[in-house]
């Protein structure tokens, strides 16, 4: 157990307070358990000597910690009447870092300055400085952009950085100071959401690595970021409190979940939009179970209430295959190749009924619901219809002659498996908030 409390891949608890400061373009104070970095961006309309004329912008940073940031009081730099080279070497890590996020010639040629001042250090004070400044910067090429001084944004992509190591016998994430003076392998590990590595800082202390120790740090730093991107998100999102994630990236699902929330008040997001790549294997032996298993572990790793959900084709004379393996049938990729062997299959088979689930998960920080919808139909000899996706060309709903994929979307939506299952999720989350 670590001296927290916290499991060896859990990162600490992150709050970010946005226009923290009141001058800057862009400010906040970023915290990451009990280590507390004030960052605020500032904007010059000029660039240094050596991008003068290209037409594009710089970003740089300048990194301090305050006297009384850490247990024992430091001199301030300029008493010594120059930086320290731990200063130095953190700050230039903080700029190279943060001009990966930005497209330079969309920035125009101007110059955007992150200043990380550490006021409480408890480890890791360099990725905090790292993750805090993307979201000050970010703030501050929004507020360009609204002002119409740049045309569009110039953000790329997200950046954030996680420390790890190897402690004793044990590989942690995000280490706080006592189990950073206590490790024989320390990593600095930073990444955009693109999955891009900026840099990879890593020193053997008391024992060497092994290739196998690094890759296993490596991947544990990039689970962890994951709840660094979705925070710095939520950081620069409109209304952070009203959020909730759907965990699938399908426009389809989202488009009709969305409408719910919507009509709630409330924001829903995707995995892809926190720049947030995780997908949990779903080991259920239903809907309803594999639908949890996928909201409870992006619950779990993101720290958002989260919806998800788990739907199939369910045929009677085939004992209910394929069930839950409906989207990797027969280990079939492609849609068309699985209706096919679906309908190989059915052949012989006189007894053509089946019907489609949707189980719906929800977790919040107030318990976890579940509902399910259904739709009754049968298996057609042919597929039919261009609309849809996976087995609608083949499945006639109940009371109708043509198969989801012949029907109009709007048709479909109102008897769908889907459909009813929206319904009940709708009526059961307004309970829930």
């Amino acid at each position: 157990m670590r001296v927290d409390g916290r499991k060896n891949g859990e990162i600490r608890a992150v709050k970010i307070i946005k226009d923290y400061t009141m001058h800057a373009e862009g400010s906040v104070l970023y915290c990451q358990g009990n280590t507390k970095v004030i960052c605020t961006a500032s904007v010059e309309e000029r660039v240094p000597p050596h991008v003068m004329g290209t037409g594009g912008g710089w970003v740089t940073a300048e990194y301090s910690m305050l006297p009384r940031a850490t247990a024992t009081r430091n001199a301030r730099d300029v008493s010594k009447l120059k930086l320290s080279p731990r200063s130095t070497e953190i700050q230039r890590l903080v700029a190279r870092s943060l001009r990966g996020a930005v497209d330079l010639k969309k920035l125009g040629e101007r110059t955007v300055i992150v200043d990380c001042d550490v006021i409480q250090a408890d480890g890791g004070t360099r990725c905090a400085s790292i993750t805090g400044g993307f979201v000050a910067l970010a703030l501050a090429l929004k507020r360009l952009q609204e002002r119409g001084i740049i045309k569009e944004n110039p953000i790329k992509n997200q950046v954030a950085a996680l420390s790890c190591g190897v402690v004793g016998d044990g590989l942690m994430c995000d280490l706080c100071y006592e189990e950073d003076s206590r490790a024989e392998t320390d990593m600095n590990v930073v990444m955009t959401s693109s999955r891009g590595f900026v840099e990879i800082q890593g020193t053997a202390e008391g024992r060497q690595m092994t290739r196998r120790e690094v890759g296993l740090l490596i991947d544990m730093a990039e689970r962890g970021m994951q709840r660094l991107f979705a925070a710095q998100s939520l950081a620069l999102a409109d209304n952070p409190s009203r959020t909730f994630l759907l965990a699938s990236n399908n426009a389809h699902k989202a488009e009709e979940f969305r409408r719910i929330f919507e009509d709630m008040g409330l924001c829903l997001i995707t995995p892809g939009e926190l720049g947030v790549r995780f997908e949990p294997e779903e080991t259920g032996d239903s809907f309803e179970q594999n639908a949890l298993i996928k909201a409870r572990a992006f619950y779990e790793l993101l720290g958002l209430p989260t919806v998800a959900d788990d739907s199939g084709l369910c045929v009677d004379a085939l004992d209910g295959a394929p069930g839950v393996f409906s989207a990797r049938y027969g280990g079939k990729e492609s849609d068309g190749d699985r209706v096919a062997l679906l309908l190989e299959n059915m052949k012989d088979k006189q007894d053509r009924r089946a019907h489609f689930v949707c189980s719906i998960a929800c977790v919040t920080d107030k318990g976890e619901f579940t509902v399910e919808g259904r739709a009754d139909g049968s298996i057609s000899k042919a597929p039919a219809g261009a609309g849809g996706f996976g087995y609608d060309p083949v499945f006639v709903p109940n009371g109708q002659t043509l198969t989801f994929a012949q029907m109009r979307k709007e048709s479909k939506d109102k008897i769908s498996h889907r459909a009813n299952a929206l319904k009940l999720f709708s009526e059961k989350l307004k309970e829930n908030i």
